[in-house]
């Protein structure tokens, strides 16, 4: 033995008590800045914020594309039943889903027209809980002056469906265009079925079908195959399978609402006189050459 003494490596007790004591003390200075941070997403301002950057981007996919391209505004298909899959729809979160002009008849395309299906490669966007995006031409008004999204009769869901579905579409040139669109999955499938052995198929992930979304969970929202049929049972209401689904022009401007307040007109059948006229009077306009968000305040 040579008499050296050696140390072994590592931290002692007291130096792992003073680093654990550092890191406790960093966690809580970073806390109430996340909080902050969080809260500013929650806002008004902060999902404006979140709009005006997808706007952008589809603004910019369509010059580099040369494709019409948009953002999709739509609620998530939360319903595990597929006779009813608006089931939950008040409370279910609200997503920017980038969509592009594809009318190829074979995958990746649509097989329509006015076909429109996700981008690859970009995940839907969540919207803040505590807010939600209305296009409010598309709410019928009764002659009571009631809405027809919330007054009690068979179309609330249909309605709110409706409403809360709308899309905003920039041309190839870059501009703000009012453009028919249709979204269905890539597979160009109409009301694909995966669980009967049909060959009307699709694995799309984002567009897909009732039976699809809420019997398999294959995709997150409803394609727009599920539009306004003529009536059928001949007692003046839609057809069961009307959910409000089906082609219509792009918008140049809609509402910011706030889930809880629309949740208190929804359950509570309150006029159209009272909140959503509101909403009408504060409406955003899309402006047709920078893509930003305008307010009508």
């Amino acid at each position: 033995m040579n008499g050296r003494t050696h140390r072994t490596t590592g931290l002692t007790l007291i130096e792992m008590t003073l680093v654990i004591a550092t890191m406790a003390i960093m966690v809580g200075l970073a806390v109430p800045a996340m909080r902050v941070l969080t809260k500013s997403f929650q806002s008004e301002g902060g999902t404006i914020s979140m709009v005006n950057a997808a706007l952008n981007s589809a603004r910019g996919m369509a010059v580099s594309r040369q494709r019409y391209v948009g953002v999709r505004f739509q609620k998530l298909c939360t319903s595990i039943d597929p006779a009813d899959p608006l089931k939950g729809l008040m409370d279910a979160p609200q997503y920017m889903i980038f969509i592009m002009h594809d009318p190829a008849p074979n995958p990746p395309g649509t097989d329509l027209a006015n076909g429109f299906r996700a981008v690859e490669g970009l995940e839907p966007v969540k919207l803040p809980a505590s807010m939600g995006m209305i296009d409010l031409s598309l709410i019928q008004v009764g002659a009571n002056g009631n809405s027809a999204i919330i007054d009690g009769n068979i179309d609330e869901p249909r309605e709110l469906c409706d409403a809360t579905t709308f899309s905003v579409v920039f041309s190839p040139a870059g501009k703000l265009v009012v453009q028919p669109v249709r979204t269905r999955n890539h597979d160009g499938k109409y009301r694909p079925n995966n669980g009967t052995g049909s060959t009307s198929t699709s694995m799309d992930d984002v567009f897909n079908s009732a039976e699809n979304i809420c019997g398999l969970r294959q995709g997150m929202f409803l394609q727009d195959d599920y539009s306004p049929r003529k009536n059928r049972s001949g007692n003046g209401q839609p057809d069961n399978l009307d959910y409000g689904l089906g082609e219509e022009s792009s918008c140049t401007s809609f509402a910011i609402y706030e889930t809880p307040q629309l949740r208190v007109a929804y359950d509570k059948k309150m006029a159209w006189t009272d909140y959503l006229s509101r909403l009408a009077a504060r409406a955003f306009y899309v402006s047709p050459y920078t893509g930003n968000l305008i307010s009508s305040d």
